[in-house]
């Protein structure tokens, strides 16, 4: 890492960039916007938008697992429980007569009440605050690697996935019709979405992760033309709010997550007139 970081100080010779948790923050959030940005697209085309809000607010619940369980490692947790959830959320939406938003609405609600009750216990709810915010200036090489790990494979599965999943989301019985397994592939992507939630969720934070996967993604729908357009945009989008807000944050002395994601609602409604055009 030393060797990467003295070419960023090459390369990008700001005052920001003096400390190394910056430099961190800065890698975390170039190896988290590509994968929100492509999560995204799909997320808004499936109508899923408030998905990734109830599994934001799951993390509560899993890291309250984690505790009842004797867990050391949160992450674990998290990611077990965001997964479970997920599948769940995706059974009960196929078998329900229950419109979608109503579903996921039940079980957000029933996730962070759970997590709420069960880290609240004795007072002890303020030393787990800081995940309903985030704090990506805590990221450590560790964490980066993670990050990076979850990016390539998330890529891989994104390249096998989008056909059908793209197919899906405009015609699904035409998707059966192709051979195309359309709930299997809707699991993977229900399951894709809440391991990107669950390793993104500490520097992003349960309030803001929800609107990080959309707001570029409804940004780039504003202004795309096709599918590839679209997928390009949202990444591009995410990339210069994410690296912008971070800059900003330093500079203010504010969240950095939240100021992502008011310069991402910018860009949403700074397009938003070319939709109509």
């Amino acid at each position: 890492m030393e060797s990467l970081y003295a070419v960023m100080d090459v390369l990008l010779p700001f005052e920001w960039l003096h400390y190394t948790f910056m430099k961190n923050a800065l890698l975390a959030m170039l190896l988290i916007a590509p994968l929100f940005g492509l999560l995204g697209t799909m997320a808004v085309d499936n109508k899923m938008a408030f998905f990734s809000d109830a599994l934001g607010h799951s993390a509560l619940t899993g890291i309250a697992i984690g505790v009842v369980l004797g867990w050391e490692n949160q992450m674990a947790a998290m990611l077990l429980f965001g997964v479970l959830w997920a599948v769940l959320i995706t059974f009960v939406k196929h078998n329900s007569k229950m419109s979608a938003d109503t579903i996921i609405s039940v079980f957000s609600s029933t996730s962070i009440a759970l997590g709420l009750v069960v880290l609240s216990r004795g007072g002890a709810f303020a030393k787990y605050s800081s995940v309903l915010v985030g704090d990506v200036l805590s990221v450590t090489q560790g964490d980066l690697l993670a990050l990076l790990v979850t990016l390539i494979v998330t890529a891989g599965i994104w390249l096998a996935l989008f056909n059908p999943l793209m197919l899906t989301s405009v015609n699904s019985p035409l998707a059966r019709s192709r051979g195309i397994r359309s709930r299997m592939t809707e699991y993977a992507f229900t399951i894709l979405v809440a391991v990107a939630v669950m390793v993104s969720i500490r520097w992003v934070g349960v309030m803001l992760i929800n609107s990080l996967l959309i707001l570029p993604a409804a940004a780039s729908r504003n202004i795309a033309k096709n599918a590839a357009a679209y997928m390009r945009a949202a990444v591009l989008i995410s990339l210069v709010c994410c690296v912008a807000g971070l800059v900003l944050s330093y500079y203010l002395n504010t969240s950095a997550g939240a100021a992502v994601v008011l310069l991402c609602a910018v860009v949403y409604f700074v397009t938003l007139p070319l939709r109509r055009k």
